[in-house]
């Protein structure tokens, strides 16, 4: 399957406006019913089971972490709160490019302990990209303050790079998801 991608015309914030209220709900089953994902997949019973919406050319997700999600009492573990922003980062490649990425790199603030059993609001939007690479902006909230900030630098591959990285063939559901390959 042969895709390609075009790079983004100048922003028209005509049509930006229009595409913005453009709301679609995420469905982490897009790759298999049996999909493994600790982050999105509906059937891991020890995973977060996200629900991530799309909200024009960003992704937004509502959740609220389980006593299991603790470090220190109270607080939600630092590295699964890395763990939902990345997430989030990898939902708006697929959401806004149709693409699947890797995480590259983060850099993330964890700006004040994120609470258990307190909704988390979490917003990821494209800040730079071209075919290969995107730059992400993630941001969480908790009760109306920023928890944390990350950059989080993504890639995308073709299929055998893709394969490569998984050391598996590249699962049936998760092909049209793979970059075009570039001669």
């Amino acid at each position: 399957m042969s895709h390609e991608h075009k790079p983004h015309a100048p922003h028209d914030h005509a049509h930006a406006a229009a595409h913005d209220h453009d709301i679609e709900a995420l469905d982490g089953s897009i790759f298999g019913d049996d999909q493994p994902c600790f982050g999105c997949s509906p059937s891991n019973p020890f995973g977060m089971k996200l629900k991530p919406v799309r909200e024009g050319r960003a992704v937004t997700v509502r959740y609220t972490a389980p006593p299991e999600f603790q470090g220190p009492a109270g607080v939600m573990h630092g590295g699964l709160v890395t763990t939902l922003a990345d997430e989030l980062a990898g939902w708006v490649v697929i959401a806004v490019r149709k693409q699947f990425g890797f995480t590259g790199a983060i850099t993330a603030r964890l700006l004040k302990p994120v609470r258990i059993g307190v909704e988390v609001q979490g917003r990821a939007t494209i800040v730079s990209e071209n075919a290969r690479t995107l730059k992400i902006d993630v941001r969480l909230h908790q009760s109306g303050e920023e928890m944390y900030r990350g950059m989080f630098s993504f890639v995308v591959l073709d299929e055998a790079g893709t394969e490569k990285v998984m050391g598996m063939r590249l699962p049936e559901a998760w092909r049209k998801f793979a970059r075009a390959k570039v001669e």
